[in-house]
């Protein structure tokens, strides 16, 4: 019998892990990584990655198995997370897909348009216009694309640099690709919520969080991956905490500043999170309680009833 999926969204820091460790204990269910830094391998302790005490409480998939040095797309991971969840679903088991990319949750549950490939030059140049100012590369895009770059607020450089490339790419707009496949969920095959704690006290523990990020290790981490000398148009390259320790190994910032950045865009993510959930996900159930045995409870009763429906067809 196929079980309905569960889909957990939230900003970063409100408690994902620790909610799906315990709901996959309860409910025979195996955990799908939907954040877009998780992927990635070399960074385990600065993306908050689950550690290995947590992923030996429940299995796990998808997390720390791409290499820094590719670009792993949101269409490579629809098309890798739906056969993990196909096959979780052929052993009875429950997917719970959880993750703050609420990109990689949209592209699972309402389809994905088909891009096409983009050439490193093509991306190459187009990154190097949004690094060197997303006013300007704003300007570029609304010259020969002008109905994207109406759609897009000039400081979101990632669908910036994305539109651009395809340009280059192709000579044609973005929108000529953005007829969406049908998703690989349909709507009564899952349950989606997502946490919504207090922001000021997500706030603090996110500044906390880093901090004990640092003394585990995260500067270390993130050297490693410096003396690796990669593309920094690179998705992991741009991962909070990142670009502020390149700039202190490079003796431009003191490390207090570097740490001081790092928490201040992480912060600055989470409200683009919350952002994502009020304007994406109106439908999904909210979450605001941070008590574990409430958020458990208010997802089992709601996986629960769809379960129930699905097993009378």
């Amino acid at each position: 019998m196929t079980r309905p999926a569960i889909l957990i969204h939230g900003p970063t820091a409100s408690g994902k892990t620790e909610l799906s460790i315990q709901l996959a204990q309860d409910l025979c269910g195996e955990i799908v990584n939907a954040d877009a830094m998780q992927v990635y391998r070399d960074l385990r302790i600065i993306t908050a990655r689950p550690s290995d005490e947590d992923m030996a409480r429940a299995p796990h998939h998808l997390f720390g198995v791409v290499d820094g040095a590719i670009r792993y797309s949101t269409g490579e991971w629809r098309h890798d997370v739906a056969a993990r969840i196909q096959d979780i679903q052929r052993r009875g088991r429950v997917p719970i897909v959880i993750g703050g990319t609420g990109l990689y949750l949209s592209a699972l549950t309402e389809g994905l348009s088909d891009m096409p490939d983009i050439p490193d030059d093509a991306r190459g140049e187009a990154w190097k216009l949004v690094d060197a100012s997303t006013d300007a590369a704003h300007d570029k895009l609304a010259q020969i694309d002008p109905s994207t770059a109406q759609r897009l607020k000039p400081g979101d450089g990632q669908r910036i640099a994305r539109a651009l490339e395809v340009w280059f790419a192709t000579g044609q707009p973005i929108s000529a690709f953005q007829t969406p496949k049908p998703p690989d969920l349909r709507a009564d095959e899952w349950i989606g919520v997502a946490l919504t704690p207090r922001r000021s006290d997500l706030y603090q523990r996110i500044d906390a969080r880093f901090e004990a990020m640092v003394e585990s290790g995260a500067l270390e981490e993130v050297r490693a991956l410096y003396e690796r000398r990669l593309d920094p148009s690179l998705p992991i390259m741009k991962a909070h905490g990142v670009p502020g320790f390149q700039a202190y190994f490079d003796g431009l910032a003191s490390l207090e500043t570097a740490i001081s950045r790092a928490q201040r865009d992480t912060r600055r993510y989470a409200k683009r999170q919350f952002t994502w959930i009020a304007n994406q996900f109106p439908h999904w159930a909210r979450i605001p309680s941070e008590d574990l045995e409430t958020r458990v409870g208010v997802v089992s009763a709601l996986f629960a009833e769809i379960d129930a429906a699905m097993m009378k067809r």
